[in-house]
């Protein structure tokens, strides 16, 4: 196989190609490529094209062109827009991890035991990112597989297989958690320095908000199924009632007539939908979509554009602190200056100044309540008086 000689070659040659491996690359799954498109890319040089089949950055089959599955997987990887779900590599990265710090633990050669701990610190770093990447795929297949596999079956099987997937990248995302806390403390403890203690609290992170994301996607696929069924359901009924309506035996084997005469729906009845988010990938690909989105704004381009009425400005009156003052009868202090006389209780109260008009009817009041209060330190007797028709019990201090 003829491949380049060195990076700068490389490169060169896809700096070079960049409009159409570009252009290949964002059209990989709408269209088949054909090679009279490429050559308007490289201004009609077939040679440029044959030098890229050469080197397998491309391949041609029939006149059709397309990215060498290699270069493919490295441009989606780093682009984050992988479908497949990498799970082998995690699983691969933890038995590396542990084979290393048995190496690592045995080792006595300092520059040997460095070189033990900087791989595994380099594959603690990317097992975070790999995994918040294999969840981002997981949840981005199952809603490509819901709202645009056609088959029912084998939308069904496609879910359940991405929910074993699920559920290998939780019991991952435990293992390395019970690495981390469990198994290897001895390494953690002869091992652990700045660098790597950022490295694991960094991943610790990472794994915490996919499991968190795990969780939602495990819904998600709950309802997407049950989904599923119900729509099967529906269609295995939907079968049967047609093949007795094509055999004109529909009326005889069911009780559709009087199902149907049990029936009182009317045309403004409001009719159940399920809801369905489209596919963000569907929106951006495909033409038929850009279509229904330019037709939606004609519609709403007549519409009328009501302006919000705006509320009128607080005066400033409104705004400005206004200080209202009462003055509160404290019992506490009316009970201690009655304490120091000799009168009884009422007629005190009566002739008490509280600092504000009180009436009559506030004052009995205020004596009802202070020997309700301090009971315990008033000597209540048993001769009573009257005053405008109230009669009271003569109270004294103790």
């Amino acid at each position: 196989m003829n491949t380049f000689n060195d990076i700068k070659e490389l490169v060169t040659a896809l700096k070079r190609e960049e409009k159409l491996i570009s252009e290949m690359f964002s059209k990989r799954k709408s269209i088949d490529y054909k090679l009279s498109d490429a050559l308007e890319l490289v201004d009609y040089q077939e040679s440029r094209i044959d030098l890229l089949i050469q080197k397998s950055v491309i391949r041609e089959n029939g006149g059709l062109l397309e990215l060498d599955g290699q270069f493919l997987d490295f441009f989606e990887q780093v682009l984050y827009v992988s479908e497949e779900i990498n799970l082998s590599y995690i699983d691969e990265n933890i038995k590396s991890i542990k084979e290393n710090i048995v190496y690592f633990l045995n080792e006595s050669n300092e520059n040997r035991r460095y070189t033990y701990l900087r791989f595994i610190k380099k594959t603690f770093r990317n097992m975070g990112l790999v995994t918040l990447r294999s969840v981002v795929d997981l949840r981005r297949n199952i809603e490509n597989t819901f709202k645009n596999e056609a088959n029912y079956k084998n939308k069904q099987l496609k879910l359940e297989n991405l929910d074993e997937k699920r559920t290998i990248v939780t019991n991952l995302i435990q293992q390395t958690l019970a690495l981390i806390n469990e198994e290897e403390l001895t390494f953690f403890n002869r091992a652990l320095d700045e660098e790597l203690s950022r490295i694991i609290i960094g991943l610790k992170s990472q794994l915490g908000e996919c499991s968190h994301n795990l969780i939602e996607i495990e819904k998600q696929i709950i309802d997407y199924l049950n989904q599923i069924k119900e729509q099967g359901r529906f269609l295995e009924k939907l079968r049967k009632l047609k093949y007795l309506k094509d055999n004109f035996t529909i009326e005889a084997e069911t009780d559709i007539k009087q199902i149907i005469s049990n029936k009182n729906q009317v045309i403004f009845e409001v009719r159940t939908t399920q809801s369905l988010k489209l596919s963000i990938d569907f929106l951006r690909e495909d033409d038929r979509a850009f279509d229904a989105i330019k037709r939606i704004a004609r519609n709403y381009r007549n519409r009328l554009l009501f302006k919000q009425e705006i509320a009128e400005s607080i005066s400033n009156e409104n705004l400005e602190n206004n200080v209202e003052e009462e003055l509160i009868i404290n019992l506490e202090e009316v009970r201690n200056s009655f304490v120091a006389t000799s009168d009884n209780l009422f007629n005190f109260i009566l002739n008490y100044d509280f600092l504000k008009e009180v009436d009559f009817n506030e004052r009995v009041t205020v004596f009802c309540q202070i020997v309700s209060q301090y009971e315990g330190e008033l000597q209540i007797q048993d001769n009573y008086q009257t005053i405008n028709g109230i009669e009271y019990a003569m109270v004294f201090s103790k």
